[in-house]
């Protein structure tokens, strides 16, 4: 009885963590999908004779060095950032779990050879290899999401090779190939449904660190040029008016924190579900 009263304040505390994370990532979905509704000011156009304002009733996030208002250009600068970030998950999600699926299925030399591939991508730092792959690409949002995409594959192609290596030697597996069951068939319909669970449950912590990643190259420069609003390049902006206006940096990183922090609390709430399943 008094476990059951100790655990209830904790299974609490988890609802409304989860909940404030979910009501936070629906206010910044609906950011990048109607930022007009939420933002009535042009992000682009400033008075000077209001910059470097501090956060008040009429700019929430204060202005910029030029007079903008960095909520608007927050909120209008959402699109692209999470752009980038779901379409880098969505390309380590689907090269990475296909280099995992065909290497586990398929084993021997095929499996030697790609995982030596992905001991290479492994073997350097997520953020520099990135950073490699733009300057071949070029700058540009587009190339960052590539980038951070391609530096992502080896996570994916590990899990998902192990998740297949478990899978194929079940006996339901093990039966349909004596029954002459195709290769593709065998993976679509056995295999795939017990081994992708793990794997997008990465998917969703992945988002977290896409998010860091993109906002991170977009601050060295890579990304967005401006005056076009992106959250990396928001920061980079202001840190030469760090001890002026603490606000410039300050809210938009908070910003990237505190999505970072939901995005994580739930992915997290997502794995331990999927585990317990």
């Amino acid at each position: 009885m008094s476990q059951v009263l100790l655990e209830k304040p904790r299974w609490r505390h988890v609802a409304f963590t989860v909940w404030l994370s979910a009501a936070l990532l629906l206010i910044v979905v609906l950011w990048a999908v109607f930022p007009a509704g939420f933002s009535h000011q042009d992000p682009l156009s400033g008075d000077l004779n209001q910059a470097l304002q501090p956060p008040s009733a009429a700019h929430w996030f204060g202005t910029d060095h030029l007079g903008r208002d960095i909520y608007s250009r927050n909120v209008f600068g959402t699109a692209l950032t999470l752009q980038a970030t779901l379409f880098s998950v969505l390309i380590a999600l689907f090269f990475g779990s296909l280099t995992g699926v065909l290497a586990g299925y398929q084993g021997g030399r095929i499996d030697t050879v790609l995982m030596r591939i992905i001991d290479i991508l492994m073997a350097v730092p997520n953020l520099l290899l990135a950073m490699a792959i733009i300057t071949v690409l070029g700058f540009g949002t587009r190339h960052i999401a590539v980038a951070v995409g391609i530096s992502s594959i080896a996570t994916f192609a590990r899990l998902s090779r192990g998740e297949v290596l478990r899978c194929r030697t079940h006996l339901f597996v093990e039966a349909a190939r004596a029954s002459g069951v195709g290769h593709l068939a065998i993976i679509r319909r056995h295999i795939l449904p017990h081994a992708m669970a793990p794997v997008l449950s990465l998917a969703a912590l992945e988002l977290g660190f896409a998010l860091l990643s993109v906002s991170a190259l977009s601050f060295l420069g890579f990304g967005a040029l401006p005056p076009q609003p992106e959250w990396g390049l928001l920061i980079a902006e202001g840190r030469n008016y760090i001890a002026a206006a603490w606000w410039y940096t300050t809210l938009p990183g908070m910003m990237i924190v505190l999505t970072v922090l939901a995005t994580n609390r739930l992915a997290g709430v997502l794995q331990d579900y999927t585990e317990e399943r």
